[in-house]
């Protein structure tokens, strides 16, 4: 089933838009796959091409005529190299792997905080998914919904109809030091697509992301850590705050992702709240004490 057939016989996502975590759990014990990959010591490109090779390839997540939004963080006024949006040559690499699956449009977009036209410039990423095929779009604040929530602290909220309307989305965030979230990774990257003022969820932070996020998670986090920022995000500015891991870490659970991604800053869960939040509501659809993790390094 398509994700926007999935989001239209369930009231647009009120219980989120994946399977079931015990469902999602039987389909992975089933086989060889596993259910977060860690790729080490790459660039972009080579780094998620091992990445998608131990989930069997894009075609397990993207179909034939599949129309995909391709979610990066690109909010920030920064060129690439100072790690506050994601990085442009992976942007491109997924675009190109969703294209030969067999995906009929690429949609790629961000709500961002500086100037749009400067931060889809000067990040890299208009121009290098454009040139892998993409539709690369400024958000339009007229086409935000209203979308039931029915969370514990969060009734409804405005997403971006694009989002809503795609049959994929692929998650992919930048791991970097955030000052409100402690780090930032999938679950915080979601706020892109968040419409009406995004301040107001600073109260409260990690009970309101959580209650949207779970309406509307992705089919594929990637997290990008070619580059990480350590400190001072999530803008940034300072190169002596960027290491550069070389890695990249994939799952079809955003919460495993980003529960994997921690240990990327030498941190413990209960040090992100927001992701410790996730992990406690039951949003995984694994088991993160138990997660199926494979690392590859290359050579």
């Amino acid at each position: 089933m398509h994700r926007r057939q999935f989001l239209a016989r369930t009231g647009a996502g009120l219980v989120g838009a994946t399977l079931t975590s015990t469902a999602f759990d039987s389909l992975f014990a089933a086989s060889a796959v596993p259910q977060v990959v860690w790729v080490e010591n790459g660039e972009p490109a080579a780094l998620l091409t091992a990445a998608l090779k131990e989930f069997g390839g894009m075609r397990h997540f993207i179909s034939r005529g599949d129309v995909v939004v391709v979610k990066p963080n690109m909010g920030w006024d920064r060129a690439p190299q100072y790690a506050a949006n994601t990085n442009p040559d992976l942007v491109a690499a997924i675009v190109s792997e969703c294209f030969a699956a067999g995906a009929k449009t690429v949609k790629v977009f961000d709500r961002t905080c500086n100037n749009p036209l400067r931060c889809y410039t000067s990040s890299g990423i208009e121009a290098s998914a454009t040139g892998a095929g993409a539709d690369v779009s400024q958000i339009r604040d007229s086409r935000f919904v209203k979308k039931g929530i029915n969370g514990d602290v969060v009734k409804e909220w405005e997403i971006y109809r694009d989002y809503l309307e795609a049959d994929k989305v692929i998650n992919v965030p930048i791991a970097k030091h955030h000052s409100l979230s402690r780090i930032t990774l999938g679950l915080k990257n979601l706020m892109g697509v968040m419409g009406g003022n995004r301040g107001d969820l600073h109260n409260d932070f990690a009970r309101k992301l959580v209650d949207i996020d779970r309406t509307i998670l992705p089919t594929l986090t990637i997290i990008d850590a070619y580059r990480i920022l350590t400190a001072n995000g999530p803008v940034g500015g300072n190169l002596a705050h960027v290491k550069q891991p070389r890695t990249l870490i994939m799952s079809p659970c955003t919460v495993s992702a980003d529960r994997t991604a921690i240990e990327l800053f030498g941190l413990k869960l209960d040090d992100v709240p927001l992701v410790a939040h996730a992990v406690k509501s039951g949003v995984a659809k694994f088991d993160t004490n138990a997660l199926q993790l494979k690392k590859v390094r290359l050579a």
